[in-house]
Order: C-alpha cells, then sequence, then structure tokens
C-alpha cells in the first residue's frame, strides 16, 4: 500500500461537469452559495454536518447551507470530510489519498501529511489508497465552496465504506484530531435515496407518487440521522438504499459524538427532481435526495 507523497499534486477529475472548470466562475458561484446560505439555528456550536455531493446545478445550494452555517460558527484548523464511495473497490478502512495536494480551478489545496501519518498510525483502521480519490466526485466537489469557507484551514479527504467499521473510522479520526490539539468540524459528502430507470431501483414506480416515495424513503434515515443513532445507519441504507455515503455519515456522527453532540438538525430535504424543476425541468421518472444537516 502506497505512503503520502510529499509533491504529488491531484488533478481535478469532475471539474467542467460537476462544477466549473473556470477559476473565475468556479470561485464567483461557490461564493454565492455561500452567500445565500447562511441559516440561523440557534446558539447551538455546530461542529459537523452532511453535505451533497451532484454537480452544482442539483445540489450546490444544498451543500452551501451546511458549509456556510458551520463557518458561522468560527475558524478551524482542519476540515474533514468522509467521502461516499463510488469506485468499485472493496475495502474496509478509511481510505487516504496519496498525493500532498489537490489541484482545483485556479488554486490548490494542501492535504495535512502529519496528520495523516498521525491517523496511519492507528493500526488498520486507515490506510493509502489513491485508487479511491483518483476518479472520485465526492469530496472534489465541495473543496471549492470550503476553500471560502474556511481559506485558512486544511482538507482532509477519507473515503468511507458503508460497513460496521466507519463508526471507528469516525471515532479514532476524531480522537488523533483531539489529541493534536487540532480544531476541526466534521463532514459527510452523501446523497441520499438514487430513485428511476437510471438507477434501477423503481419500487414505487413512476410519476409523481413515486417522486414522493423518494422523500419518503430519505426521511427515514434522516430521523436517524437526527438521533445521532450512528449504529443503526449503515443496516438502515443497505435495507432501504437511501444514501450513498451510509459509512461517511456514519463517520461523521461518530466523530462528532466523540465531542460531546447532542442533536442534528435537517435545514433542507429536496430532490433532484425538484431542484431541476426551475433549471431543467424533467420527467418524474429519477430523483436523488439531497439534504443539508448540521451536527452539534
Amino acid at each position: 500500500m502506497p505512503e503520502p507523497s510529499t509533491s504529488s499534486v491531484r488533478s481535478p477529475a469532475v471539474a467542467g461537469r460537476f462544477y466549473p472548470a473556470d477559476p473565475i466562475q468556479c470561485r464567483r458561484e461557490a461564493q454565492s452559495f455561500l452567500d445565500a446560505g447562511h441559516t440561523t439555528l440557534g446558539s447551538t456550536a455546530w461542529i459537523g454536518g452532511v453535505v451533497p455531493h451532484a454537480g452544482w446545478v442539483c445540489s450546490g445550494a444544498i451543500a452551501g447551507q451546511t458549509i456556510a452555517t458551520l463557518a458561522a460558527c468560527g475558524s478551524v484548523d482542519v476540515v474533514v470530510v468522509f467521502g461516499a464511495v463510488h469506485t468499485p473497490y472493496r475495502f474496509e478502512f478509511g481510505a487516504l489519498d496519496s498525493h500532498a495536494k489537490w489541484a482545483l480551478p485556479g488554486q490548490e489545496s494542501a492535504l495535512p501529511l502529519d496528520l495523516e501519518r498521525q491517523l496511519l498510525g492507528k493500526g488498520t483502521v486507515f490506510g493509502v489508497e489513491p485508487r479511491l480519490h483518483e476518479r472520485e466526485h465526492a469530496v472534489e466537489v465541495e473543496v471549492p465552496l470550503l476553500q471560502l469557507a474556511w481559506p485558512n484551514a486544511a482538507i482532509l479527504p477519507i473515503e468511507v465504506p458503508a460497513v460496521s467499521m466507519a463508526t471507528l473510522i469516525g471515532r479514532k479520526t476524531a480522537q488523533t484530531l483531539q489529541e493534536a490539539g487540532l480544531k476541526a468540524v466534521y463532514l459527510a459528502s452523501s446523497d441520499f435515496t438514487h430513485y428511476g430507470t437510471n438507477y434501477g431501483f423503481t419500487p414505487a414506480g413512476v410519476g409523481p407518487a413515486a417522486m414522493q416515495w423518494t422523500k419518503d424513503n430519505d426521511r427515514r434515515l434522516l430521523a436517524m440521522i437526527e438521533r445521532l443513532a450512528v449504529d443503526e445507519i449503515v443496516p438502515e441504507a443497505a435495507q432501504h438504499q437511501n444514501a450513498c455515503g451510509a459509512g461517511a455519515i456514519a463517520a461523521t456522527l461518530a466523530a462528532c459524538r466523540e465531542y460531546g453532540a447532542r442533536q442534528a438538525s435537517t435545514i433542507t430535504h429536496a430532490t433532484s427532481y425538484e431542484t431541476l424543476a426551475k433549471v431543467m425541468p424533467q420527467a418524474p421518472t429519477n430523483a436523488v435526495g439531497y439534504a443539508s444537516i448540521v451536527i452539534g
């Protein structure tokens, strides 16, 4: 298994498809999501959340709500992003990238290599696996927003499989950052139910009623997240197919609970069918669930 590099740079995998490749346009759109995303949710010191990771036209505004709400709580040293896994590779550890930096339109994001080495010292809980990051979009689409929200923070991507080990990955990550004296926020990059003919999942058929079924299927998992029911997340998603990043969500909840988190709040819950309605309306045959959630 490779070790983290001190010089290599990961090239963007989905710039120009999921978000703008032009640096000025990318920054402008990312800033617009953050500016519109501020919410008032009381005086809770939010320390984590869930963000969607589809193309920005579908879910950028919803991701901006989570990130802007967390950023309003103050600066941090590290933003940990636990990512959903779309790469067909079987593993049961927290997968770190081997690159020293990630290139984004017009800028770079340096990975915290010393912190990665500390995580690798936790036995088999973590490993370096660049194949799980090379073409993966789940973390990448968030990075331009994160760089604007916390310009002085390091961003640490960790791919997390949807297995019971996910909770331990979250706990060990939080404990390692606490031992290092680093202030952090934790994000799960996950979409929810992938419904429709495009995904081979149509238990309620197609049409408006099926689009509502998609949201109802999401709500079962959202209720568990709001209860911080960390051990229920992966089994629920396996049974009802209502998250692509169940491992990332479980890891985030586990990490936040290490800091004493007691609640989670859903800001927005929508589907791609709904978010695309104003810009490119779709037939009611496919929908992906998205939610902005904060944890504290």
